[in-house]
């Protein structure tokens, strides 16, 4: 039997649009300061987090994930360019720069975003995106998403009752938000609703969602009720912010906020009938800031965020993807926020179109054989001056500016507490070569003290 061109280019079609459907749903979501010890599954003791328990139980942990940074707008660029902090276009926060205004990502980068967008996906941001400080040149939009719905800059996000947030390109005032006086609609709540709002909007075709909460990031506050089940519990009173919040009663209700609502959206995706067919990822942008040692934040690690130490830049890494992923799996895989960039490629089937240093960790995910980074690298510029590290295998090197370098074998010392550079003097030499060799010049992003440290 004959058929007419009419009805083979419809078959065709269907066939095509079956195929892109087929093509794995990515959620990517992204705490704010939340530490590696902050959650159930990761021996918190004080907080519940169930819901997230729940899903590292159903999927996979990976117990060696490092964050881009140590702070929030340069461990962004790694994930969004698959980039280390030596090579990416923004290694530092707004206002730590040598050229006297923030840089924004280049509207010509090329983004994971742009991939997947090239690769058939609907693409869009919720939450924080912090990479157009300057002006509108770096939105969202202009960067590989189809949609955006949050805050558009750093100091903004600090606060959880808005004067102003942004959906695209259009910036708009939440009704009755008083930012000073934390009234009004609660930030976090209307972005786990825009999350869902994304997901059932594309159920029918593949999509990338990048749900970056700003939970539990300073100032602290959160609803009443978030609160309730941590009150009366005789926990030391520690009061933190212009509203005098109950610190650690606060800091607990906003991690089981967020812990509550990626349960709402895990269930979305089965009631969808679409999670064994979408990748959901959950981890932190860098270490705990809030903590003093009541929740033990940072787990086993020492240092904090804007450290380079494993506190500052070791993050809580959670896979759940049914039916693929082997439920209650443990990986120690090396691997950094840059690798999500060719992982989320891979997914898709297409190749990086750009130079990356990142590495997929898709076979870690499925139970296969992984390649190795030959070895990681960050750096920051603080309140120290540069701080630089790299890890090669299970070897750690901290450099601090003007000061000899430290060496940690983490295999023995995952607290950083025995420092063997001057044991093992060879080793310390090749890790400060890699140190010397991993980065490209920046001028925005120098390698010595900043002019307004030099001013105090």
């Amino acid at each position: 039997m004959k058929l007419k061109i009419g009805t083979v280019m419809l078959l065709i079609c269907q066939l095509l649009s079956t195929e892109a459907q087929q093509k794995t749903n990515i959620i990517y979501i992204l705490a704010d300061d939340l530490g590696y010890g902050d959650l159930g599954c990761f021996g918190q003791q004080k907080i519940l987090t169930p819901e997230i328990d729940q899903m590292a139980a159903e999927g996979m942990k990976f117990t060696q994930h490092y964050a881009g940074s140590t702070v929030c707008g340069p461990s962004r660029a790694s994930l969004l360019t698959g980039l280390h902090s030596g090579h990416s276009p923004v290694r530092g926060n707004p206002l730590w720069t040598f050229i006297g205004n923030p840089v924004d990502m280049p509207r010509s980068q090329i983004t994971v975003a742009k991939e997947l967008k090239r690769a058939g996906y609907v693409t869009g941001i919720v939450g924080k995106w912090g990479m157009a400080e300057a002006d509108l040149e770096s939105m969202p939009l202009n960067q590989g998403f189809d949609y955006f719905y949050g805050y558009r800059k750093h100091k903004t996000a600090h606060y959880y009752y808005p004067e102003i947030l942004w959906e695209n390109n259009d910036p708009f005032h939440p009704e009755g938000n008083d930012e000073y006086n934390a009234k009004g609609q609660y930030s976090h709540d209307s972005f786990t609703s825009k999350a869902v709002e994304f997901v059932q909007q594309n159920a029918d075709t593949s999509f990338f969602l990048y749900l970056a909460y700003t939970i539990p990031h300073q100032e602290l506050t959160v609803p009443e009720d978030s609160k309730a089940p941590y009150k009366n519990l005789g926990w030391p009173k520690r009061e933190t912010g212009r509203h005098h919040e109950p610190g650690n009663v606060t800091y607990a209700g906003m991690v089981s906020r967020m812990d509550r609502d990626i349960g709402r959206l895990l269930d979305e995706l089965n009631d969808l009938g679409i999670a064994e067919n979408t990748l959901v990822i959950f981890t932190s942008d860098n270490g705990p800031e809030f903590d003093n040692g009541f929740f033990d934040s940072n787990g086993p690690l020492t240092g904090k965020k804007r450290d380079l130490y494993e506190g500052g830049i070791r993050i809580p890494f959670i896979a759940y993807w049914p039916n693929h992923i082997k439920a209650g799996s443990t990986s120690e895989h090396v691997s950094a926020f840059w690798d999500f960039f060719p992982t989320a490629c891979e997914l898709a089937g297409v190749e990086p179109s750009t130079r990356i240093d990142g590495i997929s960790y898709l076979p870690s995910l499925l139970g296969e054989r992984q390649a190795e980074h030959n070895y990681l690298y960050w750096e920051i510029n603080v309140h120290e001056g540069p701080i630089q590290a790299v890890r090669k295998d299970n070897w750690k090197a901290v450099k601090f500016y003007n000061k000899p370098i430290e060496l940690y074998d983490l295999s023995e010392d995952v607290g950083e507490n025995n420092n063997l550079a001057e044991a093992k003097p060879k080793k310390a030499e090749e890790l400060m070569n890699l140190i010397g060799s991993a980065r490209s010049y920046n001028p925005a992003f120098l390698l010595e003290p900043h002019p307004r440290i030099l001013k105090k």
